[in-house]
């Protein structure tokens, strides 16, 4: 059986965060065992797992993808959206569109250092649409 539930992140500044408990927030009782899908539906933010305890890494990753895709690149030809829209485009792909997350015990079987990051690349992304379903 699948449950599917969609809904908004609250708007998130440029740069990775760590969503584990707001994704968690929406999905209510977990079954006994499963796996939790998360989708998110924009092209310019993405979803990836990793570290959850040290918040360096989180400037790290930032730091990492502004200097590997830099915004401003004179070979872009998409800049109507501005000069971080590009960019976001080719991070987001980099990134994944979308984890898969084990449930067991009715939790999330994360690793002891693991969270759900939202990437996001826009510096006014808005309130981004994730769709989770959980299969039991």
């Amino acid at each position: 059986m699948a449950r599917q539930i969609e809904f908004n992140l609250p708007e998130f500044s440029y740069g990775f965060h760590i969503i584990t408990d707001l994704v968690l927030d929406e999905l209510g009782e977990l079954p006994q065992t499963g796996m939790l899908h998360v989708f998110i539906k924009h092209t310019s933010a993405g979803l990836t797992i990793n570290e959850n305890a040290d918040p360096t890494v989180l400037k790290d990753f930032k730091t990492f993808f502004a200097d590997w895709i830099p915004e401003r690149y004179s070979k872009f030809v998409h800049t109507d959206e501005g000069p971080d829209d590009m960019p976001a485009h080719i991070k987001a792909s980099v990134v994944g569109h979308a984890v898969t997350i084990p449930i067991t015990h009715h939790r999330l079987n994360l690793g002891t250092w693991q969270g759900i990051y939202l990437c996001e690349f826009r510096y006014h992304g808005g309130r981004r649409k994730l769709v989770a379903t959980i299969l039991d």
